[in-house]
């Protein structure tokens, strides 16, 4: 064990370089000078090796209601997937009539999908939320009807059937794994899930799983525009196998043992559905289901998890982290079992507060001796997720670092920012069914359009990285004309806040000064504790503020949840800047009303400014 203030825990890691050459037409190209090396054709390629390698070795496991473990071994995936597989082939399923499953993730979700990528039955994995959360279901009959399922697949028909019946169409099979006790009607006769476990695998499993190529649809993961309705974005098996050997090109370590992960993020989005359970299936690894959630009522379902499960890697979104850190400076037991073999901690999604990563080291170094590599990256479900990388140790948050081994990036001048745009085997193709959004997606030397900005740390060093700088269509004008770099703002925000503050929308467009609706932490009361924080928020930014556009003048507090119905929210937790602002109109009214109404909160009278 490394010992001494400051050192950290030896990992093998990646090149960390880049080649940078100027644009004709603006901006600059990128690329990683090291090769892409060879990946697989088919993703299950690696379930036949490792159930041929390492039988026995678990490949998930969720726990059971006793509180026990569940787990399903490699050669066990193995079966499953071509029974299921047989099913999904005797149904008739194709891109044109893919499996839909609606509910979270669980062992069974785990083997449908394996075995649909291992017979080429593409498959969409729905947002829970839409089915639970929502109250009109809208997003789950629209995206019901853009797909066409042949197959439906919920684990409890108690908790989907309402949705099921406000969506999907009556000839549409269903399969669950429980049965209501009480039936809604005829229209709810569905399959069992251990009855498409129980098919009996034929030679035409063999035959559709050789005919599989590297190009052909494997899946659909469904993204919110800015419009909230969700696109489709097509998933092929080459965009799967060179994400996942472009992560081990970059983190080496990666292979070098089977990694183990004790993760929650949904597999309807790409950080958990592509990322983390890819990760597991290419290299042979573990990954435990985490039940809990990075809120404050459910973090301790994680944290029992963690307790008995040390992970070798761990990735999380920084809210999740904010969580963990109380809980490891605070539980001996549960940081000396997390710390005993993690290799890098791995946060996406938002920006991670500086306080945050301060504490995680501080405690790591309490625990073992040494630090534990953190590190972030840059990526969106239309490149798989995997492009940017910092595989290195940065030493504050912000850091994207370098694109992966295979893709290239161009980083564009859009509005005084620079748009950072993919090409690359991980680049999708396009939008299921929507072919006006595949054609605006891409510009005319084939590179995806992000929408996300990027610039170097530093100008004259490019191999220091770069760092993220927002959404374009976030950014708006005051007044004056000045651009208001909202990611960035918002980032600034959130770190003077912690751990009160869970994320803020700025309001301003040509107005002549800044104000935000700030939204704090779940579980937090609103209190006058709350918003003597929020006061003190707006004294530090107006301390590192350098003009109206980075400065908040104004704040109200946001009490109301966000709702999925409206756009305000997509399911992974990201904010619609621009439908919160419409729909909190008189919350926005009311920061720049005169005489300022009692619930908007000022800065400090005579802080300094």
């Amino acid at each position: 064990m490394a010992q001494g203030a400051n050192r950290f825990r030896g990992i093998s890691l990646g090149p960390a370089s880049v080649t940078v050459r100027p644009d004709p037409q603006g901006g600059w190209h990128l690329q990683s000078p090291a090769p892409l090396n060879p990946y697989p054709a088919r993703l299950t390629e690696r379930l036949v090796q490792y159930a041929n390698e390492a039988p026995d070795r678990t490949f998930i496991a969720k726990r059971a209601a006793s509180g026990e473990w569940r787990g399903i071994s490699y050669a066990q995936a193995l079966r499953h997937a071509r029974k299921i597989g047989q099913a999904l082939l005797d149904r008739g399923l194709s891109a044109e009539r893919p499996l839909m499953i609606l509910s979270e993730n669980d062992l069974e979700h785990a083997m449908l999908a394996l075995a649909a990528l291992h017979v080429g039955v593409p498959f969409v994995p729905v947002s829970p939320s839409y089915s639970l959360v929502s109250k009109d279901h809208g997003k789950l009959k629209y995206v019901v009807g853009l797909m066409t399922p042949g197959l439906v697949f919920a684990s409890d028909e108690s908790r989907f059937a309402g949705a099921i019946e406000a969506a999907v169409p009556a000839a549409t099979e269903l399969a669950f794994t429980q049965r209501s006790s009480e039936r809604r009607s005829t229209r709810f006769e569905a399959t069992l899930f251990e009855e498409l476990a129980a098919t009996a695998p034929a030679a035409k499993v063999d035959e559709a799983h050789a005919a599989i190529r590297p190009d052909s649809i494997c899946k659909f993961l469904l993204t919110s525009g800015s419009t909230g309705l969700p696109k489709a974005v097509i998933h092929t098996q080459r965009m799967l196998t060179s994400n996942l050997q472009m992560i081990v090109d970059s983190l080496p370590f990666m292979a070098e043992e089977p990694p183990v992960l004790v993760d929650w993020l949904p597999w309807n989005h790409t950080f958990g559905g592509n990322h983390n359970y890819g990760l597991a299936l290419y290299n042979g690894g573990t990954l435990y289901i985490d039940e809990g959630k990075p809120v404050p009522q459910l973090i301790g379902e994680t944290l029992r998890n963690l307790r008995e499960i040390a992970p070798t890697v761990y990735f999380n979104v920084p809210r999740g982290f904010e969580e963990i850190a109380r809980a490891l400076h605070a539980d001996e037991a549960l940081a000396k079992n997390f710390f005993s073999r993690v290799k890098m901690l791995f946060y996406a999604a938002a920006s991670l507060g500086q306080p945050i990563w301060d504490s995680l080291h501080e405690a790591a170094e309490k625990t073992c001796g040494e630090r534990i590599l953190m590190i972030t990256g840059l990526g969106m479900t239309e490149t798989a997720p995997y492009a940017f990388v910092a595989n290195w140790e940065a030493g504050q948050s912000g850091g994207i670092g370098h694109p992966g081994p295979g893709v290239e990036v161009r980083l564009v001048p859009v509005d005084g920012k620079l748009e950072v745009r993919y090409r690359g085997p991980n680049v999708t193709p396009g939008f299921w069914r929507q072919e006006d959004l595949t054609r605006a997606g891409f510009d005319e030397q084939g590179y995806y359009k992000s929408g996300d900005a990027a610039r170097f740390l530093d100008p004259a060093d490019p191999q220091k990285g770069l760092v993220f700088d927002g959404r374009i269509a976030e950014d708006f004008k005051i007044s004056s004309g000045t651009w208001v770099s909202v990611g960035p703002l918002r980032a600034r925000i959130i770190a003077a806040g912690t751990p009160w503050v869970q994320d803020a929308v700025i309001a301003g467009h040509d107005r002549r000064e800044l104000t935000a609706l700030i939204i704090p932490r779940m579980g937090t009361p609103n209190t006058p504790e709350l918003r003597d924080a929020c006061r003190q928020v707006l004294d530090k930014i107006a301390q590192s503020g350098t003009g109206a556009s980075t400065t908040i003048a104004r704040a109200v507090l946001l009490t109301e949840p966000l709702s999925i119905d409206a756009g305000e929210i997509t399911d992974k937790g990201s904010i619609n800047q621009r439908a919160v602002r419409e729909a909190r109109a008189t919350l926005v009214d009311d920061l720049y009303a005169k005489p300022s109404p009692s619930h908007i909160i000022h800065p400090t009278p005579g802080a300094p400014q």
